[in-house]
Formats: C-alpha cells, sequence, structure tokens
C-alpha cells in the first residue's frame, strides 16, 4: 500500500499483477483514457479504528476515443497523500480492477474497492487525502496516472466515555461527570488520550430525545475530563466531540442520573 516513488511496490492483487511496470516498458504510450466524477466512499469520511481493515467502495467514469480498445486496459482508483498520485509517499490502490460497464463507445461506468488498513498507516498519514486513477495496458504494462479528482478525509477514531457520579442524587446536590476521549493510534495498535481538546457536556432530561450542552471542558493531556454540575432533574449526561481534521467526532453514551 505505501510506496516510495515506485510503482512496482504498491501492494494488492491488481498493482502485482497488471498495476507492475517493468522498466522496459517504460517508453510504451500510455492507455489514452480519461477519468472523471471519481466518488469514494460516497463523498464520506473514511474513518480507521486502532486495529481496523476499512474497505470503501469507489465510483468513476473512464472515457476514452471509439477507437481504442478497453479489451486489455485495466483501471482502478487510487488515494493518495502528495502532489502526483503515481510518486506520493503515501498512496493505496484498489487491490482488484474496477469493474466497469459499458454506457457508450467511448464511457465506461466502473466500481472498485479500495482496502486501508490501520497497520499501514502512519499517525501522520491522518487528514486530507486526494483521488486519482490508474490504468495500465495488460499486453504493454504501459500505465496511465490521473491526479486531482478529487479529495476526502481520512481520519483516526475517537472514543468517549462519561460516568456521572453520585448515583441516585439529590436535587441541587453535586454531581461529578468524568470522562476520557481517546483515539486511535495506528502505528501502535491502540487508543491513546486525546489532550488540549474542547469536549462538551450535555444534558438529555428524561421523557425527552434532545441533548443541550451544559458546559464546555477541556481534556487533560491524558484525554481526562472531569468537571461538576448541579443536579436538578432526572436524565443523562455525556460528552460530546465535534473532532478535527484528523480525528472523527463521537458522542459518549449517555449515563443515567436518578435525581431525588
Amino acid at each position: 500500500m505505501r510506496i516510495r516513488a515506485t510503482v512496482a511496490a504498491v501492494s494488492g492483487a491488481l498493482a502485482l499483477s497488471a498495476f507492475a511496470v517493468p522498466a522496459a516498458h517504460a517508453a510504451t504510450a500510455a492507455p489514452n483514457v480519461t477519468f472523471s466524477k471519481m466518488t469514494v466512499n460516497s463523498g464520506k469520511a473514511i474513518t480507521i479504528g486502532a486495529t481496523s481493515t476499512v474497505k470503501v467502495k469507489a465510483t468513476y467514469t473512464v472515457t476514452h476515443p471509439s477507437t481504442v480498445s478497453m479489451t486489455n486496459i485495466l483501471t482502478g482508483p487510487v488515494l493518495y497523500r502528495g502532489t502526483s498520485a503515481k510518486d506520493a509517499d503515501t498512496q493505496v490502490v484498489s487491490d482488484d480492477p474496477g469493474t466497469c460497464t459499458k454506457v457508450s463507445s467511448t464511457t465506461l461506468n466502473c466500481t472498485a474497492t479500495i482496502t486501508l488498513p490501520a497497520n499501514e498507516l502512519y499517525n501522520s498519514d491522518a487528514g486530507t487525502w486526494k483521488e486519482g486513477g490508474l490504468a495500465v495496458d495488460a499486453k504493454t504494462d504501459a500505465t496511465k496516472w490521473q491526479n486531482d479528482l478529487g479529495t476526502l478525509p481520512v481520519r483516526r477514531t475517537a472514543k468517549l466515555t462519561a460516568d456521572a457520579t453520585p448515583e441516585p442524587v439529590k436535587k441541587g446536590g453535586t454531581l461529578t461527570v468524568s470522562g476520557r476521549l481517546t483515539r486511535a493510534d495506528w502505528q501502535h495498535g491502540t487508543y491513546v488520550g486525546f489532550g488540549g481538546q474542547s469536549v462538551k457536556l450535555q444534558f438529555r432530561k428524561a421523557g425527552t430525545t434532545t441533548y443541550t450542552t451544559v458546559k464546555t471542558v477541556t481534556s487533560s493531556s491524558m484525554g481526562a475530563l472531569k468537571t461538576t454540575v448541579t443536579a436538578g432533574s432526572d436524565g443523562y449526561y455525556r460528552y460530546s466531540f465535534a473532532g478535527t481534521s484528523t480525528t472523527s467526532s463521537v458522542s459518549a453514551t449517555g449515563d443515567y442520573v436518578d435525581v431525588q
């Protein structure tokens, strides 16, 4: 999956077969195709847990001159970070060629699957990725890379807890609400504290469906959260985190408090 400016190192069945490019064919003309309408994961951010392997669907359109036969040309989506899909330091190519349906003599609509395993990622890979395309002539091994077909956030999964004490509590008494905000550490396959983040403490009165924000708390260096509130009525307390460009949003499960 991860490469350093060398096509032959891309992992996956597609890359190891038709997408591996011998030097002897370097001068062969690239397939005369153009990618468009690339959509990965329906345009939604990809969120990856500490040990998860996430598979997402990509759809795209391929156009070509009517004189070009697509019989031997394989196509697939690329996710990458950097200025070029071909030479990106971080690059993911679909494991198999796209499955394409002929729309006209010059147009194909295609689908493919991209696999992102957490254990192949650095934590620094979280952020905005670019979408591209790769076409390979299976007979000549000639390739065409296409850049800048869109962007997509790739985020570390966040987790959040909330615990209100004491339970039950007298009306007007003081409740202490503790919790912890963590996020996936891809490099070590675990979850670690996410410090310095603004997290909302929210309350939902028993018998209602909507949470309202009570106050905002900043997580400690280890991701710990702790604050106090005055107990007013029965209901649920939770913490809620809006997320960042590198980390998913998350809300804790509400902790019910009986106010007597």
